[in-house]
């Protein structure tokens, strides 16, 4: 038997997994099976490393619950037999997703880590490879036999995240995802520093349960100056929708129009939950600060406190799917399920 951690690399598709023709200058899927010819630094890493990838890779810009759906069966299927999960994901949704598979699979003991890149894995320049290289290395950081990290996390350039603190914040630069409202797990440097103080506890003895069930009949809508009423009240007339994610201005704020009100009061009425969400890159919710969202405290409307958009949507579709009971959505949105809000 041998005592190396076995890591399983998911591959969805992205950047990441592609590799330039250079006679044609197009990009096309990269064999995962021949990893080791593309990076042979991998070889020096401590572990077994082991790839699967969607029959059809997809552009990040298709994912989709189904998706969210099928990375978390791959992970249930195989996970007594991996001691950790490298998720090789597109960067454009990839927080999404994080935030989805950290509600998902429930009492995780092993380390879920997302991970992609900016250029693809054979481009001279690419971020491909240290990206690649590092989140397999954390997957596979054991103490006592057992992993270390044991959440769902993302990782990209020299940071390791809590995957549902996330935002994709830049197209161009490596740098491209932070954490607006939460330190990095680790940082990668000469050496990995490791913030054990902000680790999620695991519960050793609590079987992995993964939730499957999502319910996509959601919204986001962003505050602006102007917003129409007909538009608000088409869109809160949608046929279905059950809950929305309000992206306010600062801590929470909106108008204090009647019009506007109304529409929020008749929508939380007919059961429509409405979260609210600060529109700002970093901060938190805080309704009854100001004038402008004591109105919204009062009508019942969820407080997002610090979660990001991300996250808020993606919980949002998970606690929907449960059926919880209209009096008990509030308090179980406003507690902290996987390390999403402080």
């Amino acid at each position: 038997m041998s005592s190396k951690a076995k890591i399983l690399l998911v591959y969805t598709g992205g950047t990441i997994g592609m590799s330039k023709d250079f006679e044609t200058g197009a990009l096309k899927a990269f064999n995962f099976g021949k990893l080791i010819q593309k990076i042979p630094e991998i070889k020096q890493l401590d572990c077994e490393i082991e790839s699967i990838s969607f029959e059809h890779p997809i552009d990040s810009s298709n994912m989709n619950p189904q998706m969210w759906t099928k990375i978390a069966t791959i992970i249930e299927e195989n996970y007594n037999s991996y001691d950790g999960f490298v998720v090789l994901h597109g960067s454009d949704t990839m927080s999404y997703s994080a935030s989805a598979l950290s509600f998902m699979l429930e009492n995780l003991s092993k380390p879920v880590v997302f991970t992609g890149s900016q250029l693809p894995i054979g481009d001279l320049r690419t971020d491909a490879k240290e990206n690649l290289i590092t989140a397999i290395q954390i997957a596979s950081l054991q103490e006592n036999g057992k992993p270390v990290i044991t959440e769902v996390c993302l990782y990209f350039e020299y940071k390791l995240y809590r995957g549902n603190r996330t935002s994709k914040v830049n197209a161009e630069h490596f740098r491209a995802f932070t954490a607006p409202n939460y330190p990095e797990l680790v940082e990668s440097g000469v050496h990995l520093t490791l913030n054990r103080h902000l680790f999620l506890p695991v519960n050793k003895n609590a079987k992995l349960i993964v939730h499957k069930n999502l319910d996509n009949h959601v919204a986001i809508i962003k505050m602006f100056p102007g917003m129409s009423e007909i538009v608000l009240a088409s869109i809160l007339a949608t046929k279905g929708l059950r809950g929305i994610i309000l992206e306010t201005y600062g801590s929470g704020n909106a108008p204090t129009e009647d019009w506007f009100l109304n529409l929020i009061e008749k929508a939380i009425k007919s059961g429509i939950h409405i979260v609210n969400v600060t529109q700002c890159s970093g901060g938190s919710v805080n309704m009854g600060q100001y004038e402008t969202s004591t109105a919204l405290k009062s009508l019942g409307v969820i407080s997002g406190k610090d979660i990001t958009t991300e996250a808020a949507i993606t919980k949002l579709m998970y606690l929907l799917g449960h059926n919880i009971p209209q009096n008990e959505f509030k308090n179980i949105f406003e507690t902290a399920l996987r390390g999403e809000i402080s």
